[in-house]
């Protein structure tokens, strides 16, 4: 006897932050794709499969038991960062969206929609407290790198 276990639950989660820096200077950070393990601590390293003008497919490994997953990035520039999730524990998409709030002032908001893969859907409440607070996180240390 087998149990398979399929999760058809969306998982939407936004965090949005105002950070003192002007958008250039925060979109040197967000659009800095091949360093984002330095701010997304869930990241743990990147292997650019292929990168045409602004599109990147790439192969990312996450803290979550060391799992793989592909992702196509695309850049839209001065306005955001596109990822979708195609492949592992978690598909869906990752969206970094900027916009100037005033002088030397920027908008972040990032607004996940995820479906947890097999068994990672029992957890799916822990799991989306986690991606929030890391999501947080990661703005604070995009604040902190964008004011240098």
């Amino acid at each position: 006897m087998s149990v398979r276990v399929t999760n058809k639950i969306m998982v939407t989660i936004q965090v949005a932050r105002d950070i003192k820096a002007p958008l250039e200077k925060v979109w040197d950070v967000v659009s800095d794709i091949d360093n984002e393990p330095r701010y997304w601590r869930g990241t743990k390293s990147i292997k650019n499969i292929s990168k045409n003008g602004n599109v990147t497919e790439r192969e990312v490994v996450i803290a979550f038991k060391e799992s793989k997953c592909k992702e196509t990035v695309v850049l839209e520039p001065k306005k955001s960062v596109k990822v979708n999730i195609s492949q592992g524990p978690m598909k869906g998409s990752k969206t970094i969206t900027i916009k100037s709030a005033g002088v030397n002032k920027t908008t972040v908001d990032v607004l996940w929609n995820i479906r947890l893969a097999g068994f990672m859907g029992v957890f799916t409440g822990m799991i989306k407290k986690h991606i929030k607070q890391g999501t947080q996180d990661a703005l604070e240390r995009i604040a902190t790198a964008a004011a240098d």
